[in-house]
């Protein structure tokens, strides 16, 4: 009954076959590593990469892992399984040369039995388990490649609550009582019958027992049962995005005076309600979703989910304003999920993004008809004691939905779910062009066949501005066709089988389907961050509309450059979408790859009516007059929050100032320089042209004449510093902790030199290492491996991950910059890290030398 961190003593290498071998193909050494870990993201990005623009030019590839370990005498006539929580891709376990277990999707948590290929005991020192995944062109984004998430050690007597046993529902909860279903699944690989008793007891966040409840269980040989415990909470603390509180449920399985397992599992109590009419409850309180999208990488550490990282994400995002995730587009890691529970962050948790029609050469589609139910069920099992998990998400665009045979997988996916899982939302992010994509592309090659018989060159561009004009007016092109009558009849019948429809750019058809469907709740669960004050309004107007979720939250690897403003060069050649080779990320977050806002996320900010100051963007003044070739829908300005542009003097820059307010007024060092209405070019923006100097550039917003708040920016003096500081002094030793140091070029007032980039190199000693170091640049050569990276817009980030208990000393330098030491402390730990709770249904450490 003991459940072991398993993320140590591993090593990994390109996968190599032995007739590969016997070929010539020399076998790489095994690198020493410490899960999660991402294979991939170290590796080379070359421009020939296959459709390099998906993935950052990443090229793909086989990896193998393997570890050694040695199993206690004891543990003989035991079940031992390896759980893990996510492996990229196409996993194939194996233990001491014996096929052990396989999974196909990269996502989903997995559990193999190991116990009949082990030898146990002392003298049996190297059991060796070994697994091998592999990527190549089977994604639109930037997946990694590796055991990118948590793997467990799980020891289990034959008598035993089974993995994921123990789930826990509130069928009933009012302010003075809640009852608390315990259903405990019970096994017996016995050769004998038995009777034992199940025992549970719950507790508070502060440890101080609140319910508990016993009863006898008998099970059979081979046999399998369900028990049931309801417990009686009085004046229950309910769990929401703004009050997470969590109970602990403690199972004991007991043999006479022994106890047998032993499970503990955190839980929420809360309610969950939707209609057209009222919107979303919970707990009785109407809610709004403030939603983010995000993509499962972490930056600098590519696919890697370890535990703070995961956690990190939550905090920045809840610190910007939102108050639930969708993770696009594949369930969520098991750390994430944690990190919403205890911090307080409503979860859409996706299943798929694809179906039986592939979106990439080798993508999960040709998999899916055999592991659909499975990869639910797993889905399930792990989200289910999670209260963050309000949603479950059937899929993302899936051009079935526009089809009946699409349809009827819509409800048999949707209705698994139900059976599994009676207690969440089920939804579907239904993209109605996508929907319709083969009509739409049906008529575009009747269209190209009609230019070319009536003698126009096929060039793909239209006559109002080329390629670039279409890209340009994508998202209003997208929206004419998603309020189309052909779009909803095309739809009804997928969008019949969800609790809530979910719109993937949909916002045209909010008003809409409120008379044509006078029953559907819709959450728009993709949509530009651009139109973000339109949607807002549209999500406030209208009850049955229940939220909005921006993509992205956070920038992502891959999809290169979709938000980035790509200005005409000398040529004025067309672009596209993405950035060549080296883009490396899609430059749509909020927050960018290192975790630092953007102006988008200020002005998201003052949309959501959390923020009263205003606040000022900078549009680069090299690039001011410059005609924009391409800005896609996911595109802010080009724009960054400093006053500091050394060799501008006297040049014309474009300042925005977001507020809300009826007018701004822009104070140079104290001189008053304009005034300009708010809402002009942009609801809750003020537009101004000025001409740079340097000096304190100040905003003030006033509502009828009145002052309702102002801000500043101020140029860097000439002086130039490196500074770092840590999220954290103290870590914990173990493989879920992390430090993030924030490294900024400034003056000695810390004014950010945005203008100033510098190289910045990297060294970790002592009981740490440099787990990963990046910048927010959408483009570059540079890879997360190396010690050194250039400032993006002076700031950078460095990523330390301790090795054991002492103390890491970080030392940055850079050119014209003193060196800049910090020292972390590394704290021994005893069980689950502080802050970091095991995955659902951890106990006992279980201590197995390597």
């Amino acid at each position: 009954m003991t459940y072991a961190d398993f993320n140590t003593g591993w090593s990994y290498r390109r996968k190599v076959t032995p007739f590969q071998e016997l070929g010539g193909t020399a076998a790489a050494p095994w690198t020493p590593v410490t899960l999660p870990h991402d294979a991939l993201i170290t590796t080379e990005r070359r421009p020939d990469a296959p459709d390099g623009h998906t993935n950052g030019y990443f090229t793909g590839g086989a990896f193998e892992y393997r570890k050694t370990f040695t199993v206690p005498e004891e543990d003989r006539g035991k079940l031992l399984f390896l759980e893990f929580d996510g492996v990229y891709r196409d996993a194939v376990v194996s233990v001491n040369g014996a096929f052990a277990g396989r999974h196909a999707f990269g996502y989903s948590r997995f559990l193999v039995r190991i116990d009949p290929h082990l030898r146990f005991g002392a003298d049996n020192p190297d059991n060796e388990v070994r697994v091998s995944c592999r990527t190549h062109l089977d994604s639109r984004w930037y997946t990694g490649c590796g055991i990118h998430r948590d793997v467990r050690l799980i020891v289990k007597s034959p008598a035993r609550i089974a993995v994921d046993g123990v789930r826990v529902t509130t069928p009933d909860v009012d302010e003075e009582l809640a009852v608390a279903e315990v259903a405990v699944r019970v096994e017996n690989a016995g050769a004998m019958t038995s009777t034992l008793r199940l025992t549970a007891v719950v507790t508070d966040d502060e440890g101080v027992e609140v319910a508990q409840g016993r009863a006898p269980v008998t099970l059979l040989p081979a046999d399998a049962e369900t028990a049931r415990l309801r417990l009686l909470i009085d004046r229950p603390r309910l769990w929401s995005a703004e009050t997470p509180t969590r109970y602990t449920v403690r199972v004991q399985l007991g043999d006479g005076d022994q106890v047998v397992d032993e499970v503990s599992v955190p839980f929420g109590i809360r309610t969950v309600r939707v209609d057209a009419r009222r919107g979303l409850r919970v707990n009785g309180t109407a809610v709004k979703l403030r939603g983010a999208c995000l993509h499962g990488d972490n930056g600098p550490l590519g696919a890697a989910a370890i535990g703070r990282a995961e956690e990190r994400k939550i905090e920045l995002l809840k610190a910007a304003g939102f108050n639930a995730i969708r993770s696009s587009h594949h369930p969520a890691s098991s750390a994430l999920l944690d990190a919403c529970d205890r911090l307080g962050m409503y979860v859409m948790d996706e299943a798929f993004d694809m179906w039986t029609q592939g979106k990439n050469d080798f993508d999960y589609s040709a998999d899916f008809p055999e592991w659909w139910e499975r990869d639910l069920e797993a889905m399930v099992a792990k989200d289910f004691n999670h209260p963050s998990v309000i949603f479950y998400s059937i899929g993302n665009e899936i051009p079935e939905t526009g089809a009946p045979d699409g349809a009827r997988w819509s409800r048999r996916l949707a209705e698994k779910l139900r059976a599994l899982d009676g207690t969440r939302l089920v939804t579907n992010g239904i993209n109605g062009f996508v929907s319709v994509l083969d009509l739409v592309l049906d008529g575009m090659a009747k269209r190209r066949a009609a230019a070319q018989e009536a003698g126009a060159s096929d060039t793909g561009q239209d006559a109002g501005g080329g390629v670039n004009g279409m890209m340009n007016a994508f998202g209003e092109m997208m929206g004419h066709i998603v309020s189309s009558p052909m779009v909803g009849e095309r739809t009804e019948e997928s969008f019949a089988a969800l609790d809530v429809a979910g719109l993937n750019y949909g916002e045209s058809r909010y008003a809409l389907d409120a008379g044509l469907f006078p029953d559907r709740v819709i959450v728009g669960t993709e949509t530009w961050p651009t139109v973000i004050d339109r949607n807002w309004a549209l999500v406030e107007k209208h009850p049955h509309v229940i939220g909005d979720f921006t993509w992205s939250g956070i920038d992502y690897l891959g999809e290169t450059g979709i938000g980035v403003v790509k200005y005409a060069d000398a040529a004025g050649a067309a672009q596209g979408f993405s950035t060549a080779y080296p883009g490396l990320s899609a430059y749509c977050g909020d927050l960018d790859l290192t975790g630092h806002r953007r102006p988008v996320s200020y002005y998201r900010e003052i949309v959501f009516g959390l923020r009263t100051e205003p606040y000022i963007a900078v549009r680069r003044p090299e690039r001011h007059g410059m005609p924009v070739a391409v800005a896609t829908p996911w595109a802010w300005t080009d724009s960054v929050s400093s006053w500091s542009w050394p060799g501008f003097e006297g040049a014309p820059v474009h300042v925005e100032v977001y507020a809300d307010a009826d007018e701004i007024e822009l104070l140079l060092d104290g001189e008053s320089v304009g005034r300009a209405p708010v809402g002009g070019e942009r609801a809750l923006r003020a537009d101004f042209e000025l001409l740079y100097r340097p000096g304190e550039l100040v905003a003030v917003a006033y509502r009828a004449g009145a002052e309702t708040g102002r801000t500043s920016l101020t140029s860097a003096t000439d002086d130039l510093r490196l500074t770092a500081a840590a999220d954290r002094d103290v870590l914990y030793a173990g493989t879920r902790d992390l430090a993030f140091v924030e490294i900024t070029l400034t003056d000695h007032a810390g004014v950010v030199h945005t203008a100033l980039d510098r190289d910045v190199r990297v060294t970790v000693s002592g009981a740490g290492v440099l787990q990963g170091l990046g910048s927010g640049a959408p483009v570059t050569e540079e890879t997360f491996g190396s010690d050194v990276r250039r400032t993006f817009d002076g700031r950078a980030l460095a990523v330390v991950r301790p090795t054991g208990p002492g103390t890491i000393t970080v030392e940055m330098v850079a050119e014209g910059c003193a060196a800049v030491r910090l020292r972390l402390t590394v704290a021994e730990a005893r069980g689950p890290l502080p802050g970091f709770p095991s995955p659902a249904d951890t106990t006992t450490d279980l201590e197995i030398p390597a």
